[in-house]
């Protein structure tokens, strides 16, 4: 289904579900459940895709206590340039609702127009090896630890401070 941007009205603050019915809602309630989370995007002018970053700005405001502790990685795929300011947009989106971030050897990003392309990026397809080792390495981490009883720290309720008076 076509994403709809975030329109404001806040709604989702007293149901803690988004109004619009596209598949937002869904995600938020698998992400309960989750273990982790890697988002990817296309880099379209130096910035995360616009359907991407319009379903992440829904689903992390709407449902952000399910993201919360668990590891989180983007990756962004580009022609050419523009890769490290999307890798950096999403990720706000984790640093933002207490993810832990998951790390390469490099910025997390490929370069190529075509599949095809991005698997001769060599570089590109090592960060990604990298990156899906330290994925599971750290989920492994986070499940040993709670079996020694090792939890997510209790979050103190988030302090909203406007400047504007």
């Amino acid at each position: 289904k076509p994403i709809a941007g975030c329109i404001g009205c806040a709604a989702c603050r007293n149901t803690g579900k988004c109004f619009q019915e596209d598949g937002v809602n869904e995600f938020v309630e698998k992400m309960k459940t989750a273990d982790g989370l890697i988002v990817g995007s296309p880099v379209h002018y130096a910035a995360a895709s616009g359907h991407v970053t319009a379903f992440l700005d829904r689903a992390f405001y709407s449902g952000s206590s399910a993201f919360q502790g668990k590891p989180a990685a983007a990756i962004v795929s580009c022609r050419r340039g523009g890769a490290s300011a999307a890798f950096d947009q999403l990720n706000k989106y984790f640093s933002i609702s207490n993810m832990p971030i998951v790390t390469s050897n490099y910025w997390n990003q490929v370069h190529g127009n075509t599949p095809e392309e991005v698997l001769r990026d060599e570089e590109g397809i090592q960060t990604m090896t990298v990156l899906a080792d330290n994925m599971a390495w750290l989920l492994k981490c986070i499940e040993a630890g709670k079996q020694v009883g090792i939890n997510i720290p209790e979050r103190e309720a988030k302090i909203r401070t406007n400047f504007i008076r």
